[in-house]
């Protein structure tokens, strides 16, 4: 898939901007602070109808406007489409070739995007907040199902952190009941959320194992773990799971009542990366746990291809600058001729890869995009 023509309007620095791109690279070329990672993340935000780098969608509305919107005219294997995500003061609306949908779930997942920024690179060493949410914006892309489950059970779970809020206060007979009801509900969400996160990891590993045994030169085996806060594992059916996590609420007692928040669940399970058995957050170096982040976004790209038969859109966030050069080379050689790719940087001297030699090339200046003939 790729994205032929961008527009966006009253969008962050951008009065209006179109811009045409074609099926190869595409290098976005400015100083900071002129607009090369807005343009960046208006791509991102189309796919996927919220930022990565805010969850408050009135940001990305220019100042002192009512509006932003972004429209894409793209090509996939089914032919052309259409997109167009419009934020307002009301809220926002996503649309494919021209008709409105109600349910974010129908629109994700028609372009698929693969974002790597330096902030990626915290992906082993980082917070669990940034591992969940890696897992959260790849599923979301690929499995629409995950994402109505993902959604429904944080749903519950504000429902539920607000009465143990409330019971912090004064405990009734009615409140335990309600307690019992909610739970019940969020318990089957998270096993569902649980079951398929497990299942997607298990795909990532076996591409992102090869990945980065060849980026390792064959020094390195990689092993993902999903760390839950209940006692479930991969092998048990989603009947057996929920029977888990319902143990493991019955377990706390009063404990989440006198905290006043829900202690265990989807939202609070984690993510660990071994590197020849070893744990590389605590004993990894830099090298090594910026060679997982690369095998994982390089696993992906694959993993996306095996599951929707098209490659999806790279986003390259002034990550290169960020990786040496070995490890640059082979994310380039990666992705030559079959990903169509957008790449932020301040410049391109230093970068000799024949994929960047032979980029289109753009220049941003003050909300403005100039394409290098």
């Amino acid at each position: 898939m790729q994205i032929d023509e961008l527009t966006v309007k009253n969008y962050r620095n951008y009065p209006e901007v179109h811009v045409t791109f074609e099926n190869e690279v595409n290098v976005i070329i400015g100083e900071n602070a002129q607009g090369k990672t807005n343009l960046m993340e208006a791509i991102y935000v189309l796919a996927m109808a919220k930022s990565h780098r805010t969850p408050r969608d009135k940001e990305l509305i220019r100042w002192d406007q009512d509006f932003a919107k972004i429209q894409g005219k793209l090509t996939k294997r089914t032919g052309p489409l259409q997109m167009e995500v419009i934020f307002s003061q009301r809220g926002k609306k996503v649309k494919l070739n021209h008709l409105e949908k109600n349910r974010l779930s129908e629109y994700i997942g028609t372009c698929n995007i693969v974002m790597f920024a330096p902030e990626d690179l915290n992906l082993v060493k980082g917070s669990p907040q940034v591992r969940r949410r890696f897992m959260d914006m790849e599923m979301g892309q690929i499995h629409s199902l995950y994402l109505y489950h993902l959604a429904r059970y944080h749903k519950v779970l504000k429902q539920r952190n607000q009465l143990l809020k409330n019971m912090q206060k004064s405990r009734k007979d009615e409140d335990y009941i309600m307690l019992s009801v909610i739970t019940e509900q969020l318990t089957e969400s998270a096993a569902e959320v649980i079951q398929k996160r497990f299942s997607f990891l298990k795909k990532l590993q076996q591409w992102a194992e090869d990945i980065h045994f060849e980026i390792s030169r064959g020094l390195e085996k990689l092993e993902i773990r999903y760390i839950p806060t209940c006692d479930v594992s991969e092998d048990m059916d989603l009947s057996t799971m929920k029977s888990k996590i319902t143990e493991a609420f019955d377990d706390m007692g009063d404990r989440e009542v006198f905290r006043g928040t829900t202690l265990i669940g989807p939202h609070r399970d984690d993510l660990k990366f071994f590197v020849n058995g070893r744990d590389i957050q605590t004993y990894g170096s830099q090298g090594q746990q910026r060679t997982t982040a690369l095998s994982l976004k390089l696993a992906e790209i694959e993993l996306i291809y095996e599951k929707v038969g098209e490659y999806p859109i790279l986003l390259l966030d002034d990550v290169l600058s960020e990786l040496d050069d070995y490890r640059q080379s082979h994310l380039l050689d990666a992705i030559q001729g079959k990903v169509q790719t957008f790449v932020t940087t301040t410049s391109v001297d230093g970068i000799h890869h024949e994929t960047l030699q032979n980029a289109r090339l753009f220049y941003v200046e003050q909300g403005t995009v100039k394409r290098k003939e």
